[in-house]
């Protein structure tokens, strides 16, 4: 397993009592939603305009969450298509906030570039700035 995320740093949140089930762990469809928050941003940017998450893949859970970790999402869009992109994203946490980092989380997420009406368009070029 890798020492160090791959990606951009996207989102940072910190998990709360109130994202804890039963046992004390952060519940993973929490985790889950950060990501997919991470995604929405980046595929956003990418597609300059409004996406939608039509994809999870290769979900991969590998450590729990904790109360007062610090979650950070990392993000990289992995593959472009003519409406769609894929966007490999891992999660990772600062326990108790500022002890060692772990990565606890791993998927690509496919996202669709949608119009105005919720039908799919192309994605545009990639524009790059100096």
């Amino acid at each position: 397993m890798s020492t160090e995320p791959t990606g951009a740093l996207t989102l940072r949140n910190l998990a709360m009592p109130r994202d804890v089930n039963v046992n004390g762990d952060v519940f993973g469809g929490w985790v889950l939603s950060q990501m997919d928050i991470a995604c929405g941003i980046v595929g956003g940017e990418r597609a300059q305009g409004r996406v939608a998450t039509v994809a999870v893949d290769a979900m991969k859970f590998i450590r729990p969450v904790k109360v007062g970790d610090v979650l950070c999402i990392y993000t990289e869009v992995s593959r472009v298509g003519r409406t769609s992109m894929a966007i490999a994203v891992e999660a990772w946490v600062l326990r108790g906030r500022i002890g060692a980092r772990e990565k606890v989380t791993e998927a690509v997420f496919t996202f669709v570039a949608i119009d105005e009406e919720g039908r799919p368009r192309p994605v545009p070029a990639e524009v790059r700035h100096p």
